[in-house]
């Protein structure tokens, strides 16, 4: 799902459309008083004075606020919390960082998506050879096993989708000096709405803390962009709907993190300025699952968490009724999110508060995917079978789609090789951070099965990483609906583009997905790939819909040629 560490602050990058910054309204802390930040939540029908002033009464001062969905970034001292959860016009804060914090050491956890990266494990160098593309396609394509099981090839014969259908990508970031993306994404309508933290990203690179649109500092919103829109254009690979358009919502940190305030500005922008789809491959940080009233968290974490999920709702609700399809990943925690495990991971931050936490299903909520109009999608491998971290479960998953699986193939010599997982863009300059190519360009020994450079004939070149995770999944369907949209849109009121109502983008994804019935027996182990008990996962369904692939995998070629249902 998430890239596990994309996290929250105030937008500092305003549009008029979704939300206002403002000067200080409330109350001034003492001198020496800490502050913090706090996104708080107003309660429903409250009016908007009424709100301020309440914040006022509680010792916070607002710097941002958000009339769409009734969000308010603040900051306060000590003890705010408390005293807004206790306000009758409230529903609760949820903290969202110090201010002023130093830079910290975040730990950099080991990624489902980076399974395989190590040289000791990598297999094989890929052939260092150019290989010679399909007309149509570009020359790693060969390598992207996914845009081939979703007829991403066939379907662009038809339909690759046009420039005025816009994909919002709610992600890390979109590095669009890339030499794939360069010419996809709308730089004047893409924004940043998470402004760095120095407690967990480190030293902000600019003054403003607010990194510039079309850079990505962690990578993994320029390869979610790459899967749905990279360039056909003879470098590279080629996206599933490349002739769309990408707009950057950068919502997550440099560090992973992903919180909740820069997501709801996200998606409310996205509805003001007519996105046709956003891909969310993410969870919302701290919680893996927000609950109502769990007994395991303080009174100020339950407050936190019914805000999270009071706020998420409207902002999702909000796209929805703008015509915005919203896509999720189902999560890389390979479990059934209707039957949920104990989650020993919340909340992820501050850093060292996780604790323990039995999950009810009935009051907990895995957000967005959980939340209302959301298009769960779990991860497959190249054989088809679900991808043993992939989370999935009947009622969350929609649909099911490439996510790549470094353990596929057992018993194969493709068996735990990189060319297992999904290929796509990534940024130059995160490789060289990283040490995996050098001040030349080139990739570093050990590196070459994972990374892959491709350049013209001219010395353009372009740098690309085998990942996986059902982040990697995600993105595949949000291709498929935006050639939907492509192919079936009707004219919108955004400057001539096209748009397409969410349901009938969902209709046409799931009554054209290839259906895919359930292992046989339904209970799949991974052990002999080398994964304990734990992974074990019981499909619970038939051949037409189940939870381990929903209504089917998509199919681009399909969904581009099968005459809609709503149009009978």
């Amino acid at each position: 799902m998430a890239v596990r560490r994309i996290a929250a602050g105030a937008v500092a990058t305003a549009s008029a459309l979704a939300f206002l910054l403002v000067g200080p309204v409330g109350a001034t802390a003492t001198p020496n008083q800490p502050l913090d930040e706090y996104t708080v939540v107003a309660r429903d029908g409250v009016p908007a004075g009424t709100v301020l002033a309440a914040i006022a009464a509680a010792g916070g001062t607002v710097v941002q606020r958000n009339d769409s969905v009734g969000m308010y970034q603040v900051r306060a001292g000590t003890g705010f919390a408390a005293r807004a959860d206790a306000s009758a016009s409230l529903v609760g804060a949820a903290r969202q960082r110090p201010i002023g914090a130093v830079p910290g050491a975040a730990p950099a956890p080991q990624l489902v998506e980076r399974e395989g990266a190590h040289p000791a494990v990598a297999g094989p160098p890929a052939p260092a050879d150019r290989p010679h593309p399909r007309p149509g396609l570009d020359p790693l394509d060969s390598l992207t096993w996914g845009l081939t099981m979703v007829h991403g090839d066939t379907a662009r014969t038809v339909e690759a989708g046009r420039r005025g259908v816009t994909v919002g990508i709610l992600d890390s970031g979109i590095d669009a000096s890339h030499p794939d993306l360069a010419g996809q994404v709308d730089l004047a309508r893409s924004r940043n709405f998470a402004p760095d933290m120095p407690d967990i990203d480190g030293p902000c690179e600019v003054p403003s803390c607010l990194d510039p649109v079309g850079t990505d500092d962690n990578g993994h919103g320029t390869h979610t962009a790459g899967t749905v829109g990279a360039a056909a254009n003879g470098l590279g690979v080629s996206g599933i709907a490349p002739g769309v358009t990408l707009v950057e919502l950068k919502g997550g940190q440099d560090s992973g993190f992903v919180f909740v305030a820069p997501v709801v500005n996200a998606l409310t922008y996205a509805a003001d300025i007519g996105i046709d789809v956003v891909n969310m491959s993410f969870y919302a940080d701290p919680w893996l699952y927000n609950c109502l009233n769990n007994p395991a968290d303080t009174p100020a974490q339950q407050a936190e968490q019914r805000a999270i999920i009071t706020v998420l709702t409207r902002a999702l609700n909000y796209a929805h009724r703008h015509n915005v399809t919203l896509i999720n990943a189902m999560g890389n925690n390979h479990e059934d999110v209707g039957n949920p495990r104990v989650d020993t991971s919340s909340p992820d931050y501050p850093l060292g508060t996780t604790h323990p936490r039995t999950i009810d299903n009935a009051t907990c909520l895995n957000l967005p995917l959980e939340g209302p109009n959301v298009i769960g999608v779990s991860a497959l491998g190249p054989s088809t079978k679900k991808a043993d971290y992939s989370s999935y479960g009947t009622e969350q998953i929609t649909v099911s789609a490439p996510g790549g699986w470094f353990r596929d193939g057992f018993g194969t010599p493709g068996f735990r090789t990189p060319a297992n997982e999904i290929l796509s863009t990534y940024p130059k300059s995160v490789l060289l951070a990283d040490g995996l190519i050098d001040a030349n360009g080139n990739v570093t020994p050990g590196n070459e099965a994972t990374v892959r450079k491709d350049c013209t004939a001219a010395g353009v070149c372009g740098y690309y990483v085998y990942l996986q995770g059902t982040s990697m999944a995600a993105p595949h369907a949000t291709g498929v609906a935006a050639l939907i949209v492509s192919r079936f849109g009707e004219r919108d009121d955004h400057g001539g583009g096209l748009s397409l109502a969410p349901w009938k983008v969902e209709r046409q994804l799931t009554t054209t997905a290839t259906a895919h019935a359930c292992p046989d027996p339904p209970l799949q182990s991974y052990v002999r790939e080398g994964r304990p008990a734990g992974f074990d996962a019981l499909c619970v369904g038939d051949a037409h819909f189940n939870g381990f692939y929903g209504y089917g995998i998509v199919n681009a070629f399909a969904a581009v040629t099968t005459r809609p249902g709503w149009a009978d």
